[in-house]
């Protein structure tokens, strides 16, 4: 058995999730955030557990090793990144710095095999911990039965803009409002609050809240938008990208973190300058004019998506090296 302890209430504890499902063997042990407030109380969940293999996100990763049992950490992301500790709170900041930093560092020098989302969080927690071991890139994957595009999408002479995300500073959605007034006329952007946040934006004409929208309603409501605004700051991936990708949209994001690893300039979208309201602005208003290349980068999108980005690569990558760490542990 391949045992995988995760908080949850993350993006990181679904895709585990999604291993599950497509692993045999493979089993996910939930806890309650809460616990690593609590370092020392983690291991005790591993009580009664014979696990032939732990597989776990790296902060705090070294609470689960076992002498003889391969470890395999996954970086889904890294807060120990200096850029995004301008966009933390004081409290997070001390957090970042002192255990977290501690703990992050010992798990990835104990783990037997350490993974990332992106190239990006890989050479990023290399850098600002000084690492010089391996660390695998296995890229997220999208479900591409259920993200798709729509056929049935006409180019009227109104666009709608998608904005999905949580509404905090990492995510630049202070920006939207900004980029919303520099909008030609007939463009809207929609926007979403993620599920535990109950607060909006500031009102304008051409900015919408759609309220708190469930996973599970994410593909349908994709396909009811013309293009997909992502102004975040950071990000491990980009989840929401590759599904909006996925469904057949061209995206304007950041030029930024591990975006540029899904997003190709000016052939899936375009990648505007940090905090630049008026470079979003320019190319939302760019593409507007532009049905054609809207399509064309939409089309480009969903097949880059099918060649790097599907839930079977994934799948398929973790599988294969989970069997060669498991062999390897044989051997040895």
């Amino acid at each position: 058995m391949i045992l995988s302890p995760m908080p949850t209430g993350n993006g990181a504890f679904v895709l585990h999730k999604i291993i599950e499902a497509g692993i045999k063997g493979y089993r996910v042990l939930p806890y309650s955030p809460y616990r690593e407030f609590f370092p020392a109380s983690l291991p005790f969940l591993l009580c009664g557990q014979k696990p032939s293999l732990i597989h776990t996100t790296a902060d705090y990763g070294i609470c689960f090793h076992r002498r003889g049992i391969p470890l395999v950490l996954t970086l889904h992301g890294f807060f120990l990144d200096s850029m995004i500790q301008r966009y933390s709170t004081f409290i997070q900041r001390i957090h970042y710095k002192t255990d977290l930093r501690w703990f992050t560092l010992a798990s990835l020098k104990t783990a037997d095999v350490v993974t990332s989302v992106s190239r990006f969080i890989a050479e990023t927690a290399q850098q600002e911990l000084g690492l010089s071991r391996k660390i695998r890139v296995i890229y997220n994957g999208i479900d591409t039965t259920a993200f798709f595009s729509s056929k049935n999408k006409t180019n009227g002479k109104f666009l709608r803009v998608l904005y999905a995300g949580n509404l905090r500073r990492r995510k630049g959605a202070f920006l939207i409002p900004v980029i919303a007034q520099h909008l030609n006329p007939g463009i809207t952007i929609e926007y979403t609050r993620g599920l535990r946040v109950i607060s909006s934006l500031p009102s304008a004409p051409n900015l919408i809240d759609i309220g708190n929208i469930p996973k599970k309603d994410m593909p349908e409501l994709y396909r009811q938008y013309d293009l997909f605004l992502f102004p975040s700051v950071r990000e491990g991936f980009g989840l929401v990208i590759a599904e909006a990708m996925a469904c057949g949209l061209p995206v304007v994001a950041t030029n930024a973190s591990a975006i540029p690893e899904l997003v190709i300039h000016g052939k899936g979208g375009f990648l505007c300058e940090i905090g630049n309201a008026t470079d979003f602005a320019e190319k939302i208003n760019l593409l507007a004019e532009a049905p054609d290349l809207r399509r064309e980068m939409g089309e480009f999108n969903r097949a880059r998506v099918e060649k790097y980005f599907t839930q079977e690569r994934m799948i398929r990558e973790y599988s294969e090296l989970f069997e060669k760490t498991l062999d390897h542990a044989v051997e040895d």
